[in-house]
């Protein structure tokens, strides 16, 4: 059987760490920003990380990797809808997985306060 796995969670609630461990390959937007070894946020590349994320997962699919990890911070259901279309088009059985910030974590990409209380106010479940 072939597995997607979407970890969702706010900055700091170790969503990388734990979606490193589930897959054959591991994906996150984050990895868009990092050249040399040095992480490198410029928000005018958001667009284009998730596009990165999206497209490299499908790669992943398409090879036929069984555990497929991807982590981003998917604070609404409509930020994984292109990645549930994959799974159906390959095959694969999504498992969203929320990580909750219950040992008090920092977020390791400078996000700042106000913006990780923005994704907490509109974090969207599903049920």
């Amino acid at each position: 059987m072939k597995n997607l796995y979407l970890v969702r969670g706010l900055p700091g609630s170790g969503k990388s760490t734990f979606a490193k461990s589930l897959g054959d390959s591991y994906f996150e937007a984050d990895m868009y920003f990092i050249e040399d070894g040095i992480y490198n946020f410029d928000p005018a590349g958001l667009k284009d990380a998730h596009e990165w994320c999206l497209n490299s997962a499908k790669s992943s699919m398409r090879i036929g990797d069984s555990k497929v990890a991807v982590s981003n911070t998917f604070t609404q259901e409509w930020e994984m809808k292109a990645y549930y279309d994959l799974a159906e088009q390959y095959g694969y059985k999504v498992h969203s997985i929320i990580v909750e910030n219950r040992h008090g974590g920092v977020n390791q990409h400078g996000v700042p306060e106000y913006k990780v209380e923005q994704m907490k106010n509109r974090f969207n479940i599903k049920l």
